[in-house]
């Protein structure tokens, strides 16, 4: 459902989630900041709403040069977009193309999407308690989410079912801290993703 590589490329990393049912995001992190392209199927302003397929008008649009590769990434599939927005480490706050929006409340679909990306541990439990219909211990996802290092006892705590060791090529993958006291170097957010970015960035 969510997956974080921290060697995606070269002074890159990725983060993406993938419902299962058509909707996904996908988040670059490199040195100029991050951008984030979301696709929400069922949304007013899908691609395959408009005749020729197209993405929204403006969506887009002002992407930085910065972030040109994504643009051409094979793996984000560009022409099922329905939000895109980035942040370089020089913006004083997220940005997105001209757009003119349809109506409706969540019309391009990010706000049910980035809603989980507040920070709050507890926004996860919610999430996860629902989706895999089983209680989430609370104070172990706090800890994930301060990236305490992993201990078998901490993933126990959270997944009875799965070890430590056969967690190993997951940790190795997001640049996660292992057992050790050393903590590795948290990825640097150019601030939080905005549950609505159309009334935090007007």
């Amino acid at each position: 459902y969510y997956s974080f590589n921290s060697r995606w490329a070269k002074r890159e990393q990725m983060g993406s989630m993938r419902d299962g049912c058509g909707d996904d995001f996908f988040a670059i992190f490199n040195t100029s900041g991050c951008f984030l392209k979301g696709f929400a199927h069922e949304s007013p302003m899908s691609p395959y709403g408009r005749k020729p397929k197209a993405v929204w008008p403006g969506v887009l649009d002002k992407v930085p040069s910065a972030f040109a590769a994504a643009l051409k990434e094979p793996a984000f599939s560009m022409e099922d977009t329905t939000f895109c927005v980035w942040r370089r480490y020089c913006d004083e706050s997220w940005q997105l193309g001209d757009i003119e929006f349809p109506g409706g409340t969540d019309p391009d679909g990010s706000q049910t999407l980035l809603a989980i990306l507040d920070g709050n541990p507890k926004t996860y439990k919610a999430w996860a308690d629902d989706y895999y219909e089983r209680r989430v211990n609370l104070a172990a996802a706090k800890q994930v989410y301060a990236h305490e290092p992993l201990t078998e006892e901490l993933v126990e705590r959270l997944n009875a079912d799965v070890t430590l060791k056969e967690l190993a090529g997951d940790i190795e993958e997001i640049g996660y801290p292992g057992t050790t006291r050393r903590r590795t170097k948290r990825c640097t957010w150019p601030g939080r993703i905005p549950v609505s970015h159309r009334r935090q960035l007007r």
